[in-house]
């Protein structure tokens, strides 16, 4: 049972009285307690939601159906039961994936009332003892005997967002600006901070970080929370996205130096985690003609690009886990939960794709990452002006990881890494409409003229691999060309 923030329960009753029927995602019931069908019910209200593009269904006692008036009930979900089991704990148990439904009990004009409240079907259908139902007009019916509302239902889920969900609702004004950082969005958006709360309020819910409810109050979105949350764990469905840095003391994780966790909202404490990983990481001192000075032994855009796309394009739908920034010596690790949804040898040159566009979105607007499409050239090119190993994607389990390597000399490379190299070289030189050439790799290498030979051999070991061509079918080798296998 859960009878918090009374006084919005209330409200949202009286909202929905007033529809002027039941909808699709709102049912209204006297006090029948039927086990089954409430769980039908629920598995009908939850996809159906979905398909009204509604956060939440509803299933409410002590309302009668013909007129919507306020009647009371005789129905305590705390005491009822299935069997020798409470109702709400059977309830979970046979709904599939599992929902976090709420059972509310409260008075209203001195008549109990029980208000459900049900989360709409996010990924997948809501299955009750493993069927799928869903509403039409009043009835619930099964979800695969209507093919085109079964259709449009997996539609949906493409269509809905992570970001457009709700992270924490109805929240006052008060609330709202205590839970999120506004100066820090108005400082991003660079924009002059209004001088009362309901200017406040209103930017923030025109970039949809809030949103007015139903019940007068406000929703924070997942877009909201995320970016700019205080503390991320006052918002208990983001609370495990904070993003990890782990500094080991060799090249395994056997031995933890630090660990940091960050707990404010991507956008509010992204320059602060920079700054972070930065203080973590090696730095090589270089002697200039009359001075000392230490420079970053990764480069800093790099690094920045790589952990900005690690927050945008991770898979909030995986529970328990969030980014990763692991720090070695040698190299740097950096995870995030979720498969790639791009072609691992074709992330440098593909049109870009994202779980999460409004997130992307409102990032590059704020200048945390670059323009759509551009970041992982930056990547590639600023290893190779560092003259670095080149950096290395994998696909792990439920999982994308990209790892940077610390300098390495060519003659301390092996045969793989030479061939990455060079393919991922020809990828860029693509991009940049440029061909590779003999010149160009021995500059991406720091290769002397006079070691034409060594580079010769990275580029035929690279065309036996099947990851270049040629340019042109004969092309003497003196001023030969090569081009990425897929170009």
């Amino acid at each position: 049972m859960n009878e918090e923030q009374p006084g919005y329960l209330e409200r949202l009753v009286r909202e929905l009285t007033r529809l002027p029927a039941e909808t699709e995602w709102l049912e209204f019931k006297e006090n029948n307690a039927e086990p089954e069908r409430i769980g039908k019910t629920i598995s009908a209200l939850s996809n159906a939601a979905t398909l009204e593009g509604q956060d939440k269904a509803y299933l409410v006692w002590g309302v009668r159906d013909a007129d919507h008036a306020i009647v009371g009930t005789n129905f305590v979900p705390g005491t009822a039961k299935k069997g020798n089991e409470n109702l709400e704990a059977w309830l979970v148990r046979c709904l599939r994936p599992r929902l976090n439904i709420r059972f509310h009990s409260l008075a209203i004009d001195d008549l109990s009332v029980v208000l459900l409240e049900i989360p709409a079907a996010a990924n997948e259908p809501t299955k009750f003892d493993g069927r799928e139902w869903v509403r039409v007009g009043s009835t619930n019916q099964p979800l695969g005997d209507l093919g085109d509302k079964e259709a449009e239902l997996w539609r949906q889920f493409d269509r809905r967002p992570f970001e457009t969900l709700i992270a924490k609702s109805d929240c006052d004004g008060a609330q709202v600006v205590d839970l999120l950082d506004y100066r820090a969005y108005f400082d991003g958006v660079k924009v002059p901070l209004p001088e009362d709360r309901a200017r406040i309020l209103d930017r923030l819910a025109e970039d949809r970080l809030i949103a007015p409810n139903e019940a007068g109050h406000f929703d924070i979105t997942n877009l909201g929370a995320i970016l700019y949350a205080r503390r991320l764990g006052d918002f208990p469905t983001i609370s495990r996205k904070a993003v990890r840095v782990i500094v080991y003391r060799g090249r395994d994780r056997i031995q933890t130096e630090r660990e940091q966790e960050g707990g404010r909202g991507y956008a509010a404490g992204f320059e602060g985690l920079m700054e972070w990983i930065d203080g973590q990481l090696p730095r090589n001192e270089q002697i200039g003609q009359a001075l000392r000075q230490e420079v970053p032994l990764y480069p800093e855009l790099a690094v920045r690009e790589l952990v900005a796309n690690a927050l945008i394009h991770q898979d909030f739908s995986i529970d328990g886990t969030g980014p990763t920034v692991e720090i070695f010596a040698g190299r740097i690790e950096i995870t995030n939960p979720g498969a790639p949804l791009i072609d691992l040898d074709r992330l440098l040159d593909h049109a870009p794709r994202s779980r999460n566009e409004g997130l992307a979105r409102f990032m590059r607007r704020i200048g945390i990452c670059e323009e759509r499409g551009s970041g992982i050239d930056k990547v590639v090119f600023e290893t190779e002006v560092h003259q670095l190993p080149a950096p290395v994607w994998e696909q792990q389990d439920h999982a994308f990881r990209v790892t940077l390597f610390a300098p390495k000399a060519l003659r301390d490379m092996d045969r793989q890494e030479k061939i990455h190299a060079c393919y991922l070289h020809a990828c860029l030189r693509h991009v940049m409409r440029e061909l590779v050439t003999n010149s160009s790799l021995r500059e991406r290498f720091g290769v002397a003229p006079g070691n034409a030979a060594t580079v010769s051999r990275i580029i035929k070991d690279t065309l036996g691999a099947g990851l270049i061509k040629p340019y042109e079918e004969g092309q003497a080798n003196k001023n030969a060309r090569y081009l990425p296998w897929w170009a």
